[in-house]
């Protein structure tokens, strides 16, 4: 069971910062998107920023659903951070 909720726990941490480089790269216009290693992120991290894009639609050409997104990856890494010490 620790092992489980240790790999849980790093994988949250690791998609959190694949989410943090996400957003950073949205700063340079000129990145494609459809070119390597940019597609493969995009592909990793649009499926989990997409349910969050439904509920706060891009305001004034800002997108504040990875803020949303980031939050709860938080939450849930600190809940899950909490059942370590149980285990």
């Amino acid at each position: 069971m620790y092992l489980l909720i240790t790999t849980l726990a790093t994988f949250i941490q690791i998609y959190i910062v694949l989410l943090i480089i996400r957003v950073l790269l949205t700063w340079f216009p000129t990145i494609n998107w459809y070119n390597q290693p940019f597609a493969a992120l995009s592909q990793i991290t649009d499926p989990y920023l997409d349910l969050f894009r439904r509920i706060i639609p891009p305001l004034g050409g800002m997108d504040f659903s990875p803020m949303l997104a980031i939050i709860l990856l938080q939450i849930a890494g600190g809940l899950i951070g909490g059942l370590q010490a149980y285990a």
